[in-house]
This record gives C-alpha cells, sequence and structure tokens, in this order.
C-alpha cells in the first residue's frame, strides 16, 4: 500500500522561463495542446514571460497549470506503478490534484482554469488587492491584526505560517500591527487578494462553468482546501472549487489529515519548493521530494 502523496503549488511559485529545461519531455506537448484549447499562446507564457506578466492572475494560474501537468506526466514516466496514495493541491494547484485522480481531463481541467483565472482577474481589476506572507506569528496574532486592519486571513499553511489577503492599505495596516511582535511578514508575488471577499464577484461565472464540467469520481482520493478532508465522489467538487474562491487553504490541516492517514512521503511537483518547506514546518517526520527539474527526476 502506497504511502506517499503528490502535491501541487499555486500562485506565487512559479519562475520566469519555468518551462525550458522540459523541453525535451514527451509531455511538454501539453504546452501546444493548451495552445489549441484556448486559442492562446499558452507556450510563450512558459517558455518567455517576464515575472510581471506572470504575475497577472489569468498569466499565472493558465501558466503554473500546465507546467504542473507536464511534471506530473514526466514524473509518472519514469517512476511506473508509484502511485499516491493521495493527491492534494495548494490554491490553483488543487486543479492539477484533480487532473492527477483522474477526476477531470487535462483539457477540461484547464478551460475550468481559464474561467477562473479571467473571473479573479476581473475580480482583481474591481476589486485591487494582494498578499503578505506573516511568519512565525501565531494564527490568533494574524487573526486580530486582519480583524483590526479589515484584511483577511487567506491561507493557514504551516506552524508560523499564515497568508493575508487584503488592499495594499489594509495589508500596511496589517504589517504595522504585527510589527509589535516578533515575526516577520514579506510580500507575496500574486496580483489580487486570493481566498477572501475581495473574489466573490469570480464565483458566478466559475459556478456555471463547473456545474458543466465532466467531474468523474477520483481514483485517488483528494484533499481538499476548504475542508482538510479527502473527497472522491464527482458531485463534490463544483461545491468545494466554488467555496474554494473565497475560503482559505487550510494546508496545514490537509497534510495532517493526509500524516494521520498513513503519508509518510511527500512528493511536490511544481516550479519552486514551496510546499515541502511548508510540510517540513508541519511536521518534519515526513519524507520531502521536491521535483522542479528533470535531474530531480
Amino acid at each position: 500500500m502506497s504511502t506517499m502523496a503528490l502535491v501541487f503549488p499555486g500562485q506565487g511559485s512559479q519562475q520566469p522561463g519555468m518551462a525550458e529545461a522540459w523541453q525535451d519531455h514527451p509531455s511538454f506537448a501539453r504546452w501546444a495542446e493548451a495552445d489549441d484549447v484556448l486559442g492562446l499562446d499558452v507556450s510563450r507564457l512558459g517558455l518567455h514571460a517576464p515575472a510581471e506578466e506572470l504575475r497577472e492572475p489569468r498569466n499565472c494560474q493558465i501558466a503554473l497549470f500546465v507546467h504542473h501537468v507536464v511534471l506530473l506526466e514526466a514524473w509518472r514516466a519514469t517512476t511506473p506503478g508509484a502511485g499516491p496514495a493521495f493527491v492534494a493541491g495548494h490554491s490553483l494547484g488543487e486543479y492539477d490534484a484533480l487532473v492527477a485522480a483522474d477526476v477531470l481531463d487535462f483539457a477540461s481541467a484547464l478551460r475550468l482554469v481559464d474561467v477562473r483565472a479571467r473571473a479573479t482577474q476581473d475580480a482583481a481589476d474591481d476589486m485591487p488587492g494582494t498578499m503578505i506572507a506573516a511568519l512565525g506569528f501565531e494564527v490568533e496574532e494574524v487573526t486580530d491584526a486582519c480583524e483590526r486592519a479589515g484584511a483577511h486571513v487567506a491561507n493557514d499553511n504551516a506552524v508560523g505560517q499564515i497568508t493575508v489577503s487584503g488592499t495594499v492599505e489594509q495589508l500596511a495596516e496589517v504589517k504595522a500591527i504585527l510589527a509589535e511582535g516578533k515575526g516577520k511578514v514579506r510580500d507575496i508575488p500574486v496580483g489580487a487578494a486570493y481566498h477572501s471577499p475581495h473574489m466573490a464577484a469570480a464565483v458566478g461565472p466559475l459556478g456555471e462553468a463547473l456545474d458543466a464540467a465532466p467531474f468523474a469520481d477520483a481514483t485517488v482520493p483528494v484533499v481538499a482546501n476548504v475542508d482538510a478532508a479527502p473527497h472522491t465522489a464527482a458531485t463534490e467538487w463544483p461545491t468545494l472549487l466554488r467555496d474554494q474562491v473565497t475560503s482559505p487553504v487550510r494546508w496545514r490541516e490537509s497534510v495532517l489529515t493526509m500524516r494521520d492517514a498513513g503519508i509518510e512521503q511527500v512528493v511536490e511537483l511544481g516550479a519552486t519548493a514551496v510546499l515541502t518547506a511548508m510540510i517540513k514546518r508541519i511536521d518534519r517526520g515526513i519524507d520531502r521530494i521536491a521535483i522542479t527539474t528533470p535531474e530531480d527526476l
């Protein structure tokens, strides 16, 4: 029985030129397929887009989703028979987790990501905002600072690692409040206040697309962001993915769910090793492998 989980990171993990090193892998063909499915030059985002362009919500989400699927298929090709017991994705990465669990095929998931990306871009344009990471603080401290500033806890990532969404002004106030504590705060390179009420306008357009999407029952349980619980039923995902847009990502609890179910090793597939660093803070006893380059395979 497998004691391994596959995980996929979300926005903020992108890197300019992240697709370049993977051009010799057969799975790189997914970029060209994405170009055809969306009628866009998606490949350019993975190969040539500068950091500022990748920071835009629409570009970031599409590029990361495709990149993760390329890594997933390259990993599968080099580790035949090494299937995971669970899969999970952080924010946008949840859509890659659904592909890994055969809940959605690549094209269907890509179309949903495109709708999500456009809807969250529109929401971000209507209610501009961004995110910060509060490091070394108790969740109660961060929650109190958010309530005082009008901001929102967006992700409970790990012990002492909480992210906050809000306007630039709200986040400046959060920073000022937290400056009285012992932790530190850093900016996150995203162009929207994800997983907060700022994204409410995106729920309607995405919901229509989710209701029409061809979800299937999962071949591997997917631990969902919104409740940190494993799910296998196709019928649950339209609601879970709707709620994910405005709800905090419960990543710390998701990792504990997998650990308590017997997971001993986590393999992260992404442009940068984001989730493995978080998992180290959650439970150092979990073995961690990050696949970011072909050499890592």
